[in-house]
């Protein structure tokens, strides 16, 4: 799941998310670690202009410093960073950052990144945001080897170059950390298909998966990359139980097998993983609804 409190977009934060802070996202990694969840989320954004500060907020905590907080607090669940803006920073200076954060987990970091979309954040640190996708497909291939078993990583490309420079701590992980490519876009899609481990599409409903997911293994079939991939889904809103409030016309809720049943749809369209997002009114419902999804309705999943 995406946590509450680090990212608080009008788009998608509960109203309690204004006043929570360090304690409530501390207590809710605490649960997802408790009740098997497989990953908590961490998006990235350095600053938002004012033109898109209404809508989006100018409240987006670090993934690198927030992910490490929580690294230190839990004990089991993966740490994911939905998605890092790889292209703002040269690729020797994020997988600083990540293969640290990596070694201090004992090995739980997901990297996911993905091209941006606010152009003054790339303006303000000089990145050509009309090239972001060239960027970023080239700081994928570097970040690959700069994370991989090599203290003395060497890559030569377009924009980045580096060789003769050693790094430690390595990552714990070995060949090195999945790499997870966010978004929907044709240029996306075929980012992750070619360049990725793993897919997190971006706003796509149901009916637009199969579609996208059958695209996605054409182009790597065709690009010759045989190595697995791992299709994720960002499910509808959640509500374990009868909510007895509104909760939008959108929210799947009801009874655990209800829930299952509905979200089982996404394996068959190939998805692997599903991020779950619930409604809530406090962190202590969050909390309860994370609580009987990971013991009521996450049994029934896979069976």
């Amino acid at each position: 799941m995406q946590l509450p409190v680090q990212s608080q977009s009008t788009l998608f934060a509960e109203s309690w998310e204004a006043a929570a802070g360090p304690v409530e996202l501390v207590a809710i990694a605490r649960a997802a670690d408790r009740h098997g969840f497989a990953y908590i989320a961490c998006c990235e954004h350095l600053a938002i202009p004012r033109r898109l500060a209404e809508a989006m907020s100018t409240v987006w905590y670090d993934p690198v410093a927030t992910l490490a907080h929580l690294a230190a607090v839990t004990e089991r669940v993966r740490l994911l960073s939905h998605v890092a803006v790889a292209g703002l920073k040269h690729p020797l200076v994020t997988a600083k950052q990540y293969a640290t954060l990596d070694r201090l987990s004992g090995g739980r970091l997901i990297l996911g990144v993905g091209a941006g979309h606010v152009a003054e954040e790339f303006d303000v640190l000089g990145v050509d945001f009309e090239r972001r996708g060239a960027v970023l497909d080239e700081t994928i291939d570097a970040l690959k080897a700069a994370l991989g078993p090599e203290e003395f990583p060497e890559f030569a490309g377009e924009r980045f170059a580096f060789e003769g420079l050693g790094q430690a701590p390595r990552p714990e992980q070995t060949p090195r950390p999945p790499l997870w490519v966010g978004g929907s876009s044709p240029a996306a899609v075929r980012r992750a298909a070619v360049r990725g481990d793993g897919w997190l599409p971006q706003g796509d409903r149901r009916a637009a998966l199969p579609g996208q997911i059958g695209k996605l293994r054409r182009l790597r079939a065709a690009a010759g990359v045989d190595a697995p991939v791992v299709i994720g889904a960002i499910a509808e809103p959640l509500y374990v139980g009868e909510p007895g409030w509104e909760v939008g016309r959108r929210t799947l809720s009801g009874a655990p097998e209800r829930i299952a049943e509905s979200l089982r749809e996404y394996r068959a369209m190939g998805v692997d993983q599903i991020q779950v997002r619930f409604r809530s009114r406090g962190c202590d419902e969050l909390r309860e609804q994370m609580a009987a999804f990971g013991t009521d309705v996450a049994p029934l999943l896979n069976g």
